[in-house]
């Protein structure tokens, strides 16, 4: 599955489940946060303090 900074990020747990971990493995509490179905990756590494490229790159190696 393709990922974009763009792609809010409930959509990205809901349709590649194994990037949950991802999520969880940079400590962001994303998973079952209200704010996930309105924030974009990159509004979730911007507000982690996490390189939004490299973020990008580990979510496309795990789908």
């Amino acid at each position: 599955m393709s990922f974009s900074l763009h792609d809010l990020v409930d959509d990205v747990m809901r349709g590649a489940p194994d990037t949950i971990r991802v999520f969880l493995q940079h400590k962001m509490g994303c998973v079952g946060c209200p704010i996930a179905t309105f924030h974009t990756v990159e509004d979730a590494c911007r507000e982690h303090g996490i390189d939004c490229d490299a973020f990008l790159r580990t979510l496309h190696a795990c789908s």
